[in-house]
């Protein structure tokens, strides 16, 4: 007998260390966001080399004039992929403080909900009656009629089935005794929890613990939603900014007098133009989702009686920073090149679905429903790069996904193409390489 009442005592405790265990685990899962990347000196150079080469195509000009059409593409560039990028890492942090503030008051709603369970519980069976002794002679009783879970038996002892398991706890000599009197001693012998008085005032204790907290965590999502919406004012501001410059810029387009100047002009206002509407693409679709959210928006209150608690004050939800359609959640994932692709060709009103697959597949995706697909080079034309071709001499498509981009003007054998791609440090990136029919294009 007490070796079984020993045996009984272990599979007990190694119940409660498994269920530990795995809540521990659970706690401490946490998701760690990528870190942005630090600009190199090699970003800086080239940039610098840009921009030099812009002053240089610019000779001549007016130089109010060039130091708008310097300060419209330092704008485009620079400026607002940067707030893009901080107004983006805000929203994230927005949405991570709304998240840890919604489970720390889901928390402190279940102990709210235990203590009201215990004082239902006390109230009808008083605060001496013994849930522990209770338990653990259900413990004893399940096992011995075979209802304990095999899953459970086969964690702690390996043993297949229910008989199993008692033969395993049992000595070769088992003593032949009834269920009542098993479960009393049994009971008797492993009770070491709390009585019901000291968990009502552990759960109170956590209950207020738990109280500081929600509130702590709801003040500091509300925090970063401010921030965030700080971020995103600022971008806002920038994106009015470069729109103004580049009005300006287009109705100085008589004082460009060389051939160079007027491609440079064109170049940083068609950049400001497209990231203008990319801007507006995103923004339509994070008014949709806002619109259509089914978040919780948290006001102020506190603990009553029998309630939930609800602390205040707390964001209303966040849209994902990702562009996207309006409609919905963009088919491409984000900042891929067939994003970009995607998207402006919906801009521009051409030909383009959510199913084209990978970079390299879309020429032949378009012709399979139809469309037109040459090796002429074209303004508004998806340009397709095989698996593993050059684009354009200054890098490689994936060797497994391709490439796709969009030309968005032609001059002089060269041609400027929009795309995008995890690779690149804005969205869209752009680049000018040669007008080649050695890639196919999408009409």
């Amino acid at each position: 007998m007490l070796k079984v009442t020993q045996r009984l005592r272990l599979f007990v405790g190694m119940v409660l260390a498994v269920a530990t265990l795995l809540t521990s685990a659970a706690a401490v899962f946490t998701i760690n966001p990528e870190q942005a990347e630090a600009a190199t000196w090699g970003d800086y150079q080239q940039k610098q080399q840009e921009t030099n080469d812009l002053r240089n195509q610019l000779a001549g000009v007016n130089s109010d004039l060039a130091n708008k059409i310097i300060q419209l593409n330092d704008l485009t560039d620079n400026q607002i992929p940067a707030a893009q990028q901080a107004a983006d890492a805000a929203q994230g942090s927005a949405t991570q403080a709304q998240t840890a503030a919604q489970s720390t008051t889901d928390r402190l709603n279940a102990a709210i909900k235990d203590k009201n369970d215990l004082q239902a519980k006390i109230k009808q069976t008083g605060i001496d009656y013994d849930d522990a002794k209770a338990g653990v002679a259900q413990v004893a009783r399940d096992s011995f009629h075979a209802t304990q879970a095999t899953q459970v038996m086969d964690v702690v002892t390996k043993s297949s089935t229910t008989q199993d398991f008692v033969d395993k706890m049992q000595s070769q000599a088992a003593v032949k005794r009834s269920e009542a009197n098993a479960a009393d001693e049994d009971a008797n012998t492993l009770n070491s929890s709390m009585n019901r008085k000291q968990r009502l005032d552990a759960i109170e204790a956590q209950i207020s613990k738990l109280k500081i907290q929600a509130d702590s965590d709801a003040a500091a999502a509300q925090q970063a939603a401010q921030t965030a919406q700080a971020k995103q004012s600022s971008l806002q501001d920038l994106l009015s900014q470069g729109m103004s410059q580049r009005d300006y810029l287009q109705s100085q387009q008589s004082q460009l007098t060389t051939d160079s100047a007027r491609a440079a002009a064109q170049t940083v206002s068609l950049k400001a133009q497209i990231d203008a509407q990319s801007q507006a693409q995103a923004a339509a679709y994070n008014n949709n989702y806002n619109a259509h959210s089914s978040g919780q928006t948290w006001g102020s209150g506190s603990s009553s009686g029998g309630g939930s608690y609800t602390p205040a004050p707390a964001p209303a939800p966040a849209a994902p920073s990702v562009p996207a359609w309006s409609g919905g959640y963009a088919p491409y994932p984000p900042r891929q090149c067939t994003l970009w692709a995607w998207m402006r060709r919906n801009a521009l009103g051409r030909p383009v679905t959510g199913t084209m697959g990978n970079g390299g597949d879309w020429a032949n995706s378009a012709r399979a429903l139809g469309w037109s697909v040459g090796r002429t080079p074209a303004v508004g034309a998806v340009v397709v790069f095989a698996r593993g071709q050059s684009v354009g001499g200054h890098w490689t498509a994936d060797y497994t996904y391709g490439h796709v981009a969009v030309v968005e003007s032609i001059n002089g054998g060269m041609m400027m193409i929009s795309e995008g791609g995890t690779g690149f440090s804005t969205f869209p990136a752009y680049e000018t390489i040669g007008a080649s029919s050695a890639y196919e294009y999408i009409y």
